[in-house]
């Protein structure tokens, strides 16, 4: 179903009417470029911030693992992540000449290398510009998927909302993996909805291809996409109704092109994985590529054993049913998800129905597994809903110019905000909340939804201006090294001489408290740090003036 480029003709139109029609079909010829613009545009304010930031704790190890993989083409630092997206931030400090130290700690491994490369900025900038090619690749799959199903300009608008989203600009500028997870993901189930529509043997081999790039981002695709695919063939059932007979001839025709897609994506693989052969541990087997085995059981288990997660002021080591449905609530900008119920609406009410079943399908089997799962430590976990959500959201922002007059003022007025909303926090894109969280952010998400260890260059900066001295530190970031990396690290941030930080009384003088650290550690008694307001906050850190003998007054 192709959404109209055009409102139906009318007998006597103003000029006011003919000039935004003619505005309207001047968009939807140009909608390919003008969507390769706006990714330009949003790749530029995502470089921008490369250098702002201090790495983040995943970050190193990320690095770590990829430029083994290169250097020695082997992968056995970690393999609960698969390869992909760590080779692209190994690659460009690769090609410069940076190879690995030998460490048998990924992360201790990481910071060394960076810290140790003679330009540790340039480095973690290089690292971070291997995930830009995932951002284009997700730009790319947003715009062709809502022009494949709702029209180009359709595909333009929704193109729009996806770069001006905060989540995806702040995950496309970090050298880690939920980006590539993002961008491939959605590749993937674009793919799967082309070559369903048409089964040809280069679709088969082109969502073999995209199947095999979502499962080397991150294992958690293979979580998303049979879900995904399962409800969208329920949608079909339900409103098509077909026959078994039709049925049983649709899996025919497809049986031998599915296969074929299977194949390729088992060979792309086994091939990311150098063709490596060898036993499995946890299954005493001997199979292709153990390291992809033995890192979905590792994922496995980490799902299993949780992971300490807080949200609206609660500790838990399995997390919430509702955790990713408040993150997306108050992660997202307003403006968005207002633009999101109307295109809901619209998809189940209107008659863009067919065309978005789809569409709903991916966001669906992306959000209910992921609310069954027990790792809950971020936006970034379901970062692959907003390629489905921007073109649901488009869908409502289209539905209003369509309406003219007061739709239209409406449509200009949401999309402003949301481009002033996420603007007005460059190049905090990483921290950024909407309006529903309140002043304090921190009551309601922390981690990597906060402070994921990002603001270190920037406290050292606004220390050197306060000409601290000392300060006592609990960071996110481990800065307890082994001692070479830790006066590495000190100089790299030119942080001054580091005290570790005291929970039931503060040290007198400069204290610098972490609330991701904070609010996950969960102590049997209330810490000092919750008794007070911080003297300031650097970024998302809070920092505290300790006078000597303080007595410290209760938060209001």
């Amino acid at each position: 179903m192709q959404w109209p480029e055009s409102g139906p003709v009318l007998p006597v139109r103003s000029n006011r009417v003919c000039a935004i029609d003619q505005f309207r079909r001047l968009v939807a010829a140009h909608s390919l470029l003008l969507a390769s613009i706006l990714i330009v545009i949003a790749s530029v304010r995502i470089a921008a911030t490369y250098t702002v930031f201090s790495f983040t704790i995943d970050e190193p190890g990320h690095f770590a693992c990829g430029l083994e993989y290169l250097s020695k083409h082997v992968y056995r630092y970690e393999t609960q992540h698969p390869p992909l997206a760590r080779a692209m931030v190994a690659l460009a400090p690769y090609l410069s000449g940076i190879r690995p130290g030998g460490d048998p700690n990924r992360n201790v491994e990481g910071r060394a290398v960076i810290l140790q490369s003679g330009h540790p900025d340039r480095t973690l900038a290089l690292m971070r510009l291997g995930i830009l090619p995932f951002f284009w690749l997700g730009g790319w799959v947003v715009y062709s998927w809502g022009r494949h199903s709702l029209g180009s300009t359709a595909g333009l608008v929704a193109v729009a909302l996806f770069t001006l989203l905060p989540p995806v600009l702040a995950h496309s500028g970090l050298a880690c993996t939920d980006m590539a997870l993002a961008a491939c993901t959605a590749a993937a189930f674009f793919s799967l909805v082309v070559w369903a529509e048409s089964p040809t043997w280069k679709r088969a081999i082109a969502l073999g291809v995209a199947a095999a790039l979502a499962v080397l981002s991150k294992f958690t695709a293979i979580l998303f996409l049979p879900p995904a695919a399962a409800i969208a063939l329920l949608f079909y059932l339900a409103s098509e109704r077909p026959r078994p007979v039709e049925v049983v001839s649709l899996i025919r025709e497809r049986a031998a092109t599915f296969g074929l897609a299977m194949l390729t994506a088992a060979v792309a693989i086994w091939a990311a994985y150098w063709f490596s052969w060898g036993r499995v541990p946890a299954w005493n087997l001997t199979l292709p590529a153990p390291e992809f085995f033995d890192g979905l059981l590792k994922a496995q288990s980490h799902n299993q054993d949780g992971h300490p997660a807080y949200l609206l002021g609660r500790y838990s080591l399995k997390g919430w049913w509702y955790y990713f449905p408040v993150s997306l609530a108050v992660k997202t900008p307003i403006a968005f998800l207002l633009l999101l119920a109307l295109g809901n609406y619209t998809c189940v009410m209107g008659s863009a129905a067919s065309a978005c079943r789809p569409v709903l399908a991916f966001c669906l089997g992306i959000l209910l597994p992921s609310m069954a799962g027990h790792v809950d430590i971020g936006v970034r976990l379901v970062l692959p809903i907003y390629a489905g959500l921007s073109i649901i959201a488009a869908l409502g922002l289209v539905r209003l110019v369509r309406m003219r007059g007061r739709g239209q003022t409406v449509a200009a007025l949401l999309l402003v905000w949301m481009a002033i909303s996420g603007a007005a926090c460059h190049p905090d894109y990483l921290s950024y909340f909407n309006e529903f969280a309140g002043h304090d952010p921190a009551n309601v998400l922390v981690d990597s939804d906060l402070d994921w260890g990002q603001d270190t260059k920037r406290l050292a900066t606004r220390l050197r201006q306060l000409g601290a001295q000392e300060v006592s530190l609990m960071l996110i970031e481990p800065l307890a090294q082994p001692l070479a990396i830790e006066d590495s690290l000190r100089r790299f941030y030119g942080l001054p001489r580091i005290k570790p930080l005291h929970f039931p009384l503060p040290a007198e003088g400069w204290n610098v408290v972490s609330p991701t650290v904070a609010k996950t550690l969960n102590l049997p008694f209330r810490p000092w740090y919750e008794l007070t307001r911080p003297t300031e906050k650097v970024g998302a850190l809070w920092l505290y003036r300790i006078p000597a003998n303080p007595t410290l007054p209760s938060k209001p």
